[in-house]
């Protein structure tokens, strides 16, 4: 399998999972306050939404490129 075909593929993955799940969630910790050896710390929730045209577009190119990109003359 050559590499443009791992990327396709990963493409069309990456597309279906976007449009599926529209979007993804990640937690930051971060320091709120040090006082000397006493530390308060805060997890932050942070949502990332992925949107509809990003998920097809990965589709679409990713199907290009397996349809055209491993084809040599």
């Amino acid at each position: 399998m050559n590499p443009i075909k791992i990327i396709a593929l990963l493409l069309i993955i990456g597309g279906a999972l976007g449009l599926a799940y529209g979007g993804f969630t990640y937690s930051q910790k971060t320091t709120v306050a040090q006082i000397g050896p006493i530390e308060v710390n805060a997890n932050e929730h942070h949502t990332v939404n992925v949107p509809i045209w990003v998920g097809i577009g990965g589709i679409a190119i990713g199907a290009l490129l397996l349809a055209f990109g491993g084809k040599r003359d």
